[in-house]
């Protein structure tokens, strides 16, 4: 199956399926870590309710509810007895009211790949089930069940979903989960769902009709952990398999996306990121982003988060589509608080949701920006970057930065404003065109300029060709590209019917003295004559880009990576070169 095949296939579903209802809109919690168990749980997440609903938390994920061989939960005994190592069912009932009573949905951890008897291998009780209910081949000699139709799980008795007395149990379980005289659960997140089918889920939660679900489906990483999109793409094509599965009535967690985006951030290779490569690059909708769990991080540490890229992390996945949950260690414990509220506040202030879109800026080795919905911009990575003109800083730390969209910006129009020109010398073919982008190094703000963008009104708008991106270009900055125009100094009968800059836009121009490939930069600018700007030039040919390598300009103000222009001046360079003219323009 081709990956446009299958794109289209997706989109059909998300048309066709009478999906769970939701809010979009939706923040998660993790509401335990893998030491839990050892507290008072229930009555410590209770006492956090007033919090996480100043935190604008939309669910939480409470652990297994279930008796359990283990003090974790992860290997349910008695399906209907509630008191467990986080607390009495009276407790976990009180939660639960507590929660609603703010709003929060409360989701609950649901084990039903495996289970373990009473006091041997199959002895389960309540419900009452005998061998018939584990599959053949499970470790336990006397199964009697069909085929698993996932992967084994050697700890427990592999579940046979297939068997109709084991469906119908479950389906009333969990109907009594949702009952507030038992628990008054909202959802389910299904646990180790590749030990089986995952149109058993759907089969759940049709029965169910819960407020939301979610499938934990972890897949294997190939020979290559270090592979990119597409190389990685086997990895997200599983988790929207088993979507599909469902029959799109669950959303999955998006290991892939947590995946690409450590590597990303531990490796410096921030370009991972440009082609959005996890699930929520394909099917955002049904993605659950995360920086760690209690399997990940947490005292198991099975795969964690560099600890110190864990807010660059959140400035991803709480700007970007899918509905991310973040994790109770994070929000509670690492003194991180304050910084994921300001950026779950962005995310509600600004609708940002589960489809967002997301047109990406940047995607460079120690540099990732993008903005989604127009409304909100970040960027993480070391490397320097901003939206330019008509945007606020919103939230900032270490190695990130969220921006929003000025609404209604009420600055005034510079009211002195002076010609200014870049001629930059780049022999180019046809096809090929040039742009800058800059304005102010963010190092140099607000200590040296006010602003880190130059605003700007083009003088030439008659190139066709460069029109349409001069009529939205209201600045000189680092977030949207600047459009040049193609001079010579003399138009040869042999190229044919003469344009001019004059009349086209490009072409022949008097101001040119030096000869072709001379790109103009011609716009009014605000302040004085002799001010200086930076700005930095890339080449476009269809949707290949190659950028200057940092300059070093003698004679500048400050010293940057930049080119230096000055307001009032014909300022005269050469692309990916050192060298500096400058012409004072009558």
């Amino acid at each position: 199956m081709t990956k446009q095949t299958l794109l289209l296939l997706l989109l059909l579903m998300l048309l066709c399926f009478n999906l769970p209802a939701y809010n979009s809109t939706d923040v998660m919690v993790q509401g335990f870590n893998w030491e839990s168990h050892k507290y008072s749980w229930y009555t410590i997440v209770q006492s956090k309710v007033d919090d996480l609903a100043a935190c604008q938390i939309d669910m939480i994920w409470l652990p297994p509810p279930s008796d359990a061989a283990s003090d974790e939960g992860y290997l349910p005994r008695e399906l209907y007895q509630l008191t467990t190592k986080y607390g009495t069912q009276a407790e976990l009932k009180s939660l639960i009211s507590a929660l609603h009573n703010k709003g929060i949905k409360a989701i609950a951890d649901i084990v039903i790949n495996h289970r373990v008897g009473k006091y041997d291998w199959a002895d389960f009780i309540n419900p009452t089930w005998g061998s018939w209910a584990v599959c053949k081949h499970d470790e336990w000699a006397g199964a009697t069940g069909n085929e698993d139709s996932g992967d084994g799980y050697s700890a427990a008795r592999d579940l046979d979903h297939s068997n109709a007395t084991v469906q119908q149990d479950i389906k009333t379980w969990l109907n009594w989960l949702k009952n507030s005289a038992n628990g008054g659960f909202d959802g389910w997140r299904y646990d180790y769902v590749k030990g089986y089918w995952g149109g058993y889920n759907q089969i759940y939660n049709n029965a169910t009709s819960p407020y939301f679900s979610v499938g934990e489906l972890w897949p294997d990483i190939g020979l290559n952990y270090n592979a990119s999109a597409p190389e990685s793409d086997y990895h997200r094509q599983k988790l929207a398999d088993w979507v599909s599965a469902t029959g799109g009535s669950s959303a999955v967690f998006d290991f892939t996306t947590k995946w690409q985006l450590q590597l990303a951030l531990a490796r410096g290779e921030l370009w991972r990121m440009g082609s959005i490569p996890g699930l929520i690059g394909w099917w955002a909708a049904k993605s659950v982003t995360f920086i760690d769990n209690h399997d990940t991080g947490s005292t198991q540490a099975h795969w964690p988060f560099p600890g110190s890229k864990v807010m660059q992390g959140y400035a991803y996945i709480l700007t970007h589509p899918g509905i991310p949950c973040v994790f109770w260690d994070h929000l509670y414990d690492w003194g991180l608080h304050d910084q994921i509220k300001a950026l779950i506040r962005i995310r509600k202030d600004n609708g940002l949701s589960s489809t967002s879109s997301v047109s990406v800026q940047k995607s460079e080795a120690n540099l990732y920006a993008a903005i989604m919905d127009g409304k909100v911009a970040m960027k993480i990575g070391s490397g320097s970057w901003d939206p330019g003109y008509g945007w606020t800083v919103a939230a900032s730390g270490t190695d990130y930065a969220v921006w929003t969209k000025n609404a209604n910006d009420s600055s005034p129009a510079p009211t002195d404003t002076v010609r200014t020109v870049v001629f930059m010398h780049k022999e180019t073919t046809p096809g090929q065109d040039i742009f800058i982008k800059g304005g102010h190094d963010a190092t140099l703000v607000p200590s040296v300029y006010p602003s880190m963008e130059e605003p700007i009104t083009y003088n030439n708008t008659r190139n066709s060709a460069t029109a349409s991106i001069k009529g939205n270009d209201t600045s000189l900055d680092w977030g949207s590209e600047s459009a040049l125009d193609w001079t010579c100094n003399i138009w040869p009968s042999s190229w044919g019917t003469k344009k001019t800059y004059a009349n086209d836009g490009f072409g022949e121009d008097p101001e040119n003295k030096w000869g072709p490939h001379w790109w103009k930069f011609d716009v009014m600018m605000s302040g004085n004559k002799g001010d200086w700007f930076e700005f930095k030039a890339f080449m476009r040919e269809g949707s290949t880009e190659w950028w200057e390598t940092d300059r070093s300009q003698a004679g500048t103000p400050r010293s940057t990576v930049n080119h230096w222009g000055k307001k009032g001046y014909i300022t005269r360079c050469g692309y990916d070169e050192d060298w500096v003219e400058f012409i004072p323009l009558d």
